[in-house]
């Protein structure tokens, strides 16, 4: 038996891949952050599935459940919230359930930044402005982040920068940040996109903070910081230049 772990995407039961859907139709047990993932998505699982709120277990017993139902012959679907490539613990996981002899697999999902890029109907790699995309996080009460990961070396690149698990720290972030972007960089917050609660906040580094204390935003929110969200002058692509054309 394999657990399965899924990626749940920002929240949309539509914006699940197919295999996805197929893998949680197909397992009898689904643990889930309740934090991140709610009812809709949990509609694709069976009927009589079961059903583990994992928001306030630790790694400890989130593998015993694991353990356990492979144990009894039974797939499991570990739903992580976004897409399992960034901040989602499967490297911790994986590596205990190795430890064990489970065996188990990954199905990508929607990121929080395309999700909430798509809200923002922005391309965050724009022409001659900006063509990277820094995924990070801060850190304060949290897993420590490298040295040479400081967030000011990433804002020295001007590369579009969306910060993960930061939203409590914004006003700090956005005065770290002014020094190299500058006050009137543009900033976007998306909290849960694509659920019934969802908020779009659009400013500057210099107002974005006073913004998101207003709507009292702690969890859930994704801050993408950058050029590419305010362009209007800027090159065509060379995907679609003459050159390309012509050959």
């Amino acid at each position: 038996m394999t657990v399965h772990f899924i990626g749940a995407g920002p929240g949309a039961a539509d914006l699940l891949t197919l295999r996805a859907v197929r893998l949680l139709r197909a397992s009898p047990v689904c643990l889930y952050a309740g934090t991140y993932i709610g009812a809709d998505v949990l509609s694709h699982c069976p009927s009589e599935v079961e059903l583990v709120d994992t928001q306030h277990l630790d790694l400890d017993q989130i593998t015993q459940l694991l353990v356990e139902a492979h144990s009894r012959g039974l797939d499991v679907a570990r739903l992580c919230s976004g897409d399992p490539s960034v901040f989602s613990a499967v490297a911790e996981q994986g590596r205990r359930l190795d430890r064990v002899g489970v065996p188990w697999d990954v199905t990508p999902g929607v990121p929080a930044y395309a999700a909430a890029a798509a809200l923002l109907s922005r391309e965050l790699t724009v022409p001659e402005v900006t063509q990277s995309v820094v995924l990070t996080r801060t850190q304060h009460v949290s897993t420590v982040m490298p040295e040479r990961e400081a967030l000011s070396n990433f804002a020295r690149t001007q590369a579009t920068l969306v910060l993960h698990l930061s939203i409590r720290h914004v006003r700090r972030l956005a005065t770290e940040l002014i020094e190299e972007y500058g006050d009137d960089c543009p900033v976007a917050v998306v909290s849960r996109a694509e659920q019934p609660e969802q908020l779009v906040l659009r400013g500057t580094l210099s107002d974005i903070a006073d913004q998101v204390e207003a709507a009292q935003l702690r969890q859930a929110a994704v801050i993408i910081v950058g050029w590419a969200l305010d362009a209007e002058h800027f090159a065509e692509s060379h995907l679609y230049g003459d050159r390309c054309r012509a050959r």
